[in-house]
């Protein structure tokens, strides 16, 4: 009876391996082994950046696509792209850098808090319930959302200004924070040569006057800069100027002439301050003396 039921179970093991083997043949998933060397000099992030689930998901689009434009990685950037182009004998498509911008710069002290919010530290969920703690319903809420999505610390609430802040050393424009700003007031713009970038740093929709009375820094929508700028890289829509990084050529001009400073350049020299001319010195009217 033993000897039987060794043999019947011996034979079943056998009928199922056949079957298993059968199985594993008909739904084999092939996968090309340039996938796995692609992720092999992916920096491992997995932030989504590239707009692919994962540095796994973004390898196997680049082994599948029949050229590498439209393709970046943006935390391992050019080097890296020029690895995943060496492995799969294809050209790396050149792209700017890029980097996170926060559109804000309603500080405390231009942008007085009328009331208080006693709700969930969160800016998804404060934005749902009201416009936040100030005039302003387009403005940086300082709860920290962008904060605790970035994977690289390259971005702070500063508790002076309750204003979100990027560490340009760090920011590798994943674009994580722009996904998480409720407010849509963090946008991916080009680094631009020696990190120099000109942008507003506004979003209020209002019109001018109500803008202003809100924020001391806001953008009201005059068209000075508009009008001063010789490459049309500004427009104004819905009362707030926009600058177009693809055309703006660093000139300076709309900043000069911006009433409320709500156009921001960084990292740019000082401005040379030409001397003041002295006043023309008045003749001196020679005093004739009358001789007795």
């Amino acid at each position: 009876m033993i000897l039987i039921a060794v043999i019947s179970l011996g034979a079943i093991g056998a009928i199922g391996a056949v079957f298993l083997y059968a199985a594993s043949k008909k739904f084999e998933v092939y996968e090309d082994p340039r996938i796995a060397q692609v992720q092999e000099v992916l920096p491992g992030a997995n932030c989504g950046g590239c707009g692919y689930p994962g540095c796994g998901g973004f390898a196997a689009a680049c082994v599948k696509a029949d050229s590498l434009d439209g393709l970046l990685c943006p935390v391992g950037g050019a080097e890296v792209m020029g690895k995943v182009a060496t492995i799969l004998g294809k050209e790396a498509a050149s792209a700017e850098p890029m980097i996170a911008v926060v559109r804000c710069n309603g500080t405390c002290e231009a942008r007085p808090r009328t009331n208080r919010y006693d709700g969930v530290q969160s800016c998804s969920i404060a934005s749902t319930l009201y416009g936040g703690e100030t005039g302003c319903t387009f403005g940086c809420l300082g709860y920290g959302d962008c904060v605790s999505v970035c994977n690289f610390d390259a971005i702070h609430i500063n508790p002076a200004t309750g204003l979100a802040e990027v560490d340009e050393e760090k920011c590798t424009s994943c674009g994580a924070c722009v996904k998480a700003c409720p407010k849509n007031i963090i946008e991916l713009r080009k680094k631009g040569p020696k990190s120099r970038r000109i942008f507003v740093s506004c979003v209020n929709k209002d019109k001018g006057g109500v803008a202003k009375k809100a924020c001391a820094n806001a953008c009201i929508g005059c068209s000075k800069c508009q009008k001063e700028c010789p490459f049309e890289a500004i427009t104004i829509e819905n009362n707030v100027a926009y600058i177009d990084y693809t055309k703006c050529r660093l000139c300076r001009k709309c900043v000069a002439v911006c009433p409320t400073g709500a156009i921001h350049e960084l990292n740019f020299p000082p401005r040379k301050v030409e001397p003041k001319e002295a006043p023309a010195s008045t003749p001196k009217v020679k005093e004739e003396t009358n001789l007795k």
